[in-house]
This record gives structure tokens, sequence and C-alpha cells, in this order.
């Protein structure tokens, strides 16, 4: 089960597509998009995130950042980012922890699950989207939270 609404995101740090070390810290005081997934290259991995680059640009309007997340690591995520082009960065998890700190880690299988949250200015949870089979609703129901918010 994802974390409860209004608790605080665990702190965290990982390797991004950008070269340079993703920080939650760097990004307090904006709300912004956190999504686990199992596997890129994956048919349901795929199209969750060509969804969130379908709809990047409503997010991108509201200044809304959106950081994709899965064990795979950086040279993966960057074929996978440039492939899909992908305006968005992903975060490598390679020993799962980030993804176990968020409840976003499938026990016995050591993979993400696909969870999606949704922070707040002060990184504490104001949105979940959990599914593993819904993998383009992640990104409707972010938006909807988004327009209530």
């Amino acid at each position: 089960m994802a974390h409860a609404l209004g608790t605080q995101a665990p702190d965290f740090q990982l390797p991004s597509t950008s070269a340079k070390i993703f920080k939650l810290k760097d990004y307090l005081g904006k709300p912004l998009i956190l999504f686990f997934y199992p596997k890129d290259f994956t048919k349901g991995c795929t199209a969750e995130v060509c969804e969130f680059r379908d709809q990047f640009t409503e997010f991108k309007d509201m200044e809304v950042p959106v950081f994709g997340i899965s064990r795979d690591d950086i040279p993966t995520h960057e074929k996978f980012k440039k492939v899909h082009q992908l305006p968005f960065d992903l975060l490598s998890d390679p020993d799962g922890k980030v993804c176990k700190s968020f409840d976003a880690l499938i026990p016995v299988l050591k993979i993400p699950k696909r969870v999606t949250y949704l922070l707040d200015e002060k990184h504490q949870i104001a949105g979940i989207f959990e599914g593993i089979f819904e993998n383009k609703k992640h990104v409707s129901a972010m938006i909807a939270k988004l327009g209530k918010a």
C-alpha cells in the first residue's frame, strides 16, 4: 500500500538522465510528480511514460516537474528516454531503496510497483494513484488532482 495522503515524502537523491544527481530537497517550494514503474522497454511501462510525455505540456503549464523512477540503470534509461523522446528525467534506483521508502517495491519480486505521487510544495503527499494495469490512468489522475489543488 502506498503512503497516506498528507504524510511527508521520504527525502532522497538518485542519479538522473540529466547527468546530475537528483536531490528531492532541491525542489522544495514547488509541487512535483514522482512516478514509479517496473521496467524500461516493457509494454505497460512504455505506455505509461508515453502518456506522461503526451500530456507533459499540462504539467509544464502548471509548473509541475515530472520524474520517473525505476531500478533500471542510467544507460538503459538514456536509451529509453531517447527512443520515446521523453521531455522529463528518469531516475535510477538500482538497489530499490528509494522505491522501498515510498512503498513502491514489490517485496518478493524486488521490482517497483506502478505508483504515482503528487508532492506539494512542502513535499507532503498530496495525491496518489496506484495500479499496475492502469498505466495511462496515472497521468489523468494527477492532472485531475492538480486541477483541484
